[in-house]
C-alpha cells in the first residue's frame, strides 16, 4: 500500500499514476476528496498518531500537500514533524515534494547537491523541514528523499504564471507582471513531479538520503510562455508589461497575494534555471515538453 498526503495537482497525479500501476492507494486530505480508484480518508496529517495509524503497513508515504501559502511559517514545521514521526514509526519511506525556495537567490544554474542558502522566510521554512528529515535519515531513524521542481505547469497547476499571468492572457487583457519578461525561467510539469516520486519509490535505497531535481525542459521566458499559451487557446497576442518592484511592494499593503510573493521577486527578475540531468539519467526519465505541459494547463483552466 502507498499513502499519499494531499490531493492538489501533484498528489492527484501521484495517486492516479500509482493506480495505473495496480497499486493500492490511500489518499489522506483534510477534505476527504480525491480522484476515483483510491481510498479517500479525511484526516489531519499534522497529527502523528492519526497519520501513523493510517500509514501502518504502507511501503511509502508521499508528502504532496502543504499549508496555505500565507500559513507556511506556522504550519509547515508541525506537518513536517508529523511526517517524520510517521515514517519512523511505520518504516515507510518518506518521499517529499519540495521546491527551490531553499536554495535562495542562485548565482547560476541550480544543480543537484547545491547547498540550501535561503534568503526568504518561506525558503527558511522549507529548508528547515528538509534538514530535519535528512537528519533523521542520516541518524537511521527514517528513509527519505525530496524532489524539487520549478514553477508548475499542467492540469490544475498553481504557480506564478498560472495565477498571475495566464488568466489575463486568456481573457485578452493587458497584464502587468512583476518580473523581467525576457529572463529565462524553468517550468516543471506536474506530471513529471509525480513520475519522479514514483520512480524513486520503485528504486532501491541508493536513491534515498538526498534531493532530486524533477526532469525539466529547457527554460522559457514569461513573454514566450504567454505567447505560446495564447496560441494554444486561440487568444489574442498577449499584452504584457513589466511591473516595477516598488509597485508590487505597495500592492502588498492591500493585496495578500502580492504581499506573499514580494520576498520571492529574485526568482523572476533574473534567470532562474534548473538542471535536472541527474534524475533524467538515473531514472531514465524524459521531461514533458513545455508545449505539452502548457496545453494541459490551458485545457484544465478552461
Amino acid at each position: 500500500m502507498r499513502v499519499v498526503v494531499g490531493s492538489g495537482p501533484v498528489g492527484t497525479a501521484v495517486a492516479r499514476l500509482l493506480v495505473e500501476r495496480g497499486e493500492q492507494v490511500r489518499l489522506v486530505t483534510r477534505s476527504g476528496t480525491g480522484p476515483d480508484g483510491v481510498e479517500k480518508v479525511k484526516a489531519d496529517a499534522t497529527d502523528p498518531a492519526v497519520l501513523t495509524k493510517l500509514a501502518d503497513g504502507a511501503e511509502t508515504v508521499f508528502s504532496c500537500g502543504g499549508p496555505a501559502y500565507e500559513r507556511w511559517v506556522p504550519d509547515w514545521p508541525p506537518l513536517g514533524a508529523s511526517l517524520v514521526k510517521t515514517a519512523g514509526a511505520t518504516g515507510a519511506v518518506l518521499l517529499t515534494t519540495g521546491n527551490l525556495y531553499g536554495y535562495g537567490q542562485p548565482a547560476g544554474v541550480m544543480k543537484d547537491g547545491d547547498p540550501d542558502r535561503p534568503n526568504s522566510v518561506k525558503g527558511q521554512v522549507r529548508a528547515r523541514v528538509w534538514a530535519d528529515a535528512l537528519a533523521a535519515h542520516d541518524a537511521g531513524r527514517i528513509r527519505t528523499a525530496e524532489v524539487r521542481g520549478s514553477d508548475y505547469l499542467g492540469a490544475g497547476a498553481a504557480s506564478f504564471f498560472t495565477i498571475g499571468v495566464l488568466p489575463g492572457v486568456l481573457a485578452g487583457r493587458r497584464t502587468a507582471v512583476p518580473a523581467d519578461l525576457d529572463a529565462l525561467h524553468s517550468w516543471t510539469a506536474v506530471d513529471d513531479v509525480a513520475r519522479t516520486l514514483v520512480a524513486i519509490a520503485s528504486s532501491d535505497d541508493g536513491a534515498l538520503g538526498r534531493v532530486w531535481h524533477v526532469p525539466t525542459p529547457p527554460p522559457t521566458s514569461i513573454r514566450d510562455l504567454a505567447a505560446q499559451a495564447a496560441a494554444i487557446a486561440g487568444a489574442p497576442a498577449p499584452r504584457l508589461s513589466a511591473m516595477p518592484g516598488a509597485v508590487l511592494w505597495l500592492g502588498g499593503l492591500f493585496n495578500k497575494q502580492a504581499r506573499e510573493i514580494r520576498e520571492l521577486q529574485y526568482q523572476f527578475r533574473a534567470p532562474f534555471v534548473l538542471d535536472s540531468a541527474d534524475a533524467q539519467q538515473t531514472f531514465d526519465l524524459t521531461p514533458s515538453t513545455t508545449a505539452a505541459a502548457l496545453e494541459a494547463t490551458v485545457r484544465s483552466g478552461r
